[in-house]
């Protein structure tokens, strides 16, 4: 009997180390060390052998100019805002890791990409439901597919047989951290196990050209369990966010090697499964006709996305004593900032006064460019005084009452224009340079805080 080889890992980087350390020297955690097996059957070794069915790929050098990418195209599915974030499509050899909290719906997103596609043979591998669980959640989706494949296991190599058997064009695993390979003798789930199965599935990717989609699970503090290695050998990491409590996700990318990382998709979750939001800017402000006091809109980015999104302030008298400073879906410092610029450059008193903030649609914001809009909706609420319906704001505000330039104004403009607003304020810094008379809205250049309070009370 061989002897058995053990050796110790850290759970939050991958590193190995020969002996328990109490500090790993690799990413300074504590008490991160975990004892695992890494005795290897050398028979057999390499997991995905192409032995038939799949067609390998030659691995013999070829000279730059002669490759053509074109050669293989990027296939395009039927969800907009996935191939917004993707950058394109699907790229065929990719190997994408989606991650998210439990309940987020992640395998939603994967199970209703795989019943769209209905022309392209879908293989969704589950190791966390049954057959039955994932038919159940497919009936309740206004999709059907003759061509997506269930499959409820967790051995990689029972999976590479069931792979060759169906040849299937796109490759989904929900989720990896479930997977366990016979030639690692550790739990699944363990670093060692999630890197070897991840191993495998990307020389399957690669030798065979099939997109490969990962769903993974993520941390307390956010971030994808397993060894860091995990986001560097996958090809495109999203992140699928979102309040379960809310609608509303946000389709993030942090990491793709073929399109920017800039881009977001946002879907709205439904009893039929994830609607794509294609004009954001609309739900995220108020439906109502009345005009209120502390609403003001501003024009912000996501990535590359413009957005109007609404903030909502309101300024009471302080009944308990302490002020409070209450801010939901904004940085409490940066507000803390802005209510400091108000009282010295602006003679607004609210030493005496509690302060609210709320970003409207349960999102999360930290463009500067939302500083006008901001300081705008305290202004009305202290005024007790709305501002018109039609007027939006974009501009970042500096500690001496300055209004700044914020990147790419010319979008956000556009974006006011298309979704109908009259007016938009912005930096007089801004608009250098740029062609005003090809916009239909008004657009008003200020350079002071001073102006912004005549433009909107005077």
């Amino acid at each position: 009997m061989p002897k058995i080889k053990t050796a110790f890992f850290c759970q939050n980087c991958g590193n190995q180390s020969p002996k328990w350390v109490g500090k790993c020297p690799a990413c300074n955690e504590w008490n991160t060390y975990v004892e695992e097996v890494i005795h290897k059957e050398e028979t057999g070794r390499g997991s995905w052998k192409s032995n038939s069915g799949a067609t390998k790929r030659t691995n013999s050098p070829r000279k730059l100019q002669e490759i053509n990418f074109e050669e293989h195209p990027r296939l395009v599915t039927k969800d907009a805002e996935l191939d917004r974030v993707l950058g394109g499509g699907i790229v065929p050899g990719s190997l994408t890791l989606i991650g998210g909290e439990p309940g987020i719906g992640k395998s939603t997103l994967m199970l209703q990409i795989a019943l769209i596609l209905n022309q392209t043979k879908v293989l969704y591998v589950s190791g966390e439901e049954s057959e039955s669980q994932i038919k159940m959640r497919a009936d309740r989706m206004k999709h059907h597919s003759d061509h997506c494949y269930v499959l409820s296991e967790t051995n990689t190599q029972n999976i590479f047989q069931q792979v060759e058997a169906v040849q299937p064009d796109i490759l989904v695993i929900d989720s990896i951290q479930t997977l366990h390979s016979k030639h690692v003798e550790s739990a699944a789930g363990s670093v060692s196990q999630v890197r070897e199965c991840t191993a495998e599935l990307m020389k399957f990717a690669k030798e065979t050209g099939t997109p490969v989609f990962l769903i993974g699970h993520i941390t307390k503090d956010g971030s994808i369990a397993g060894p860091k290695m995990l986001e560097h050998m996958v090809d495109t990491v999203l992140q699928f966010e979102g309040d379960r409590h809310l609608s509303y996700r946000i389709l993030r990318t942090s990491k793709n090697r073929f399109g920017s990382t800039n881009e977001l998709g946002i879907y709205e979750m439904r009893s039929d499964g994830l609607r794509e939001v294609a004009n954001p800017s609309e739900i995220l402000l108020s439906q109502g006709d009345e005009v209120l006091n502390g609403v003001a809109i501003g024009a912000m980015l996501e990535g590359n996305r413009p957005l109007l999104i609404e903030i909502q302030s309101l300024i009471s008298p302080a009944t308990y004593g302490t002020p409070q400073r209450s801010s939901t879906g904004h940085d409490a410092k940066r507000l803390n900032m802005l209510l400091a610029v108000l009282e010295k450059r602006g003679g607004m008193r609210l030493g005496q006064q509690d302060v609210f903030l709320n970003v409207a649609g349960g999102m999360r914001v930290d463009d500067p460019g939302l500083d006008l809009a901001v300081c705008a909706a305290l202004l009305s609420s202290y005024e007790d005084s709305p501002i018109s319906s039609g007027m939006c704001f974009a501009g970042e505000v500096g500690l001496g009452g300055e209004i700044r330039a914020v990147n790419r104004i010319e979008n956000r403009i556009a974006e006011a224009d298309k979704l109908g607003f009259k007016k938009i304020i912005v930096s007089r810094y801004a608009v250098k340079g740029v062609d005003l008379s090809t916009f239909g809205i008004e657009v008003i250049p200020v350079s002071k805080l001073d102006e912004v309070y005549m433009r909107l009370f005077s």
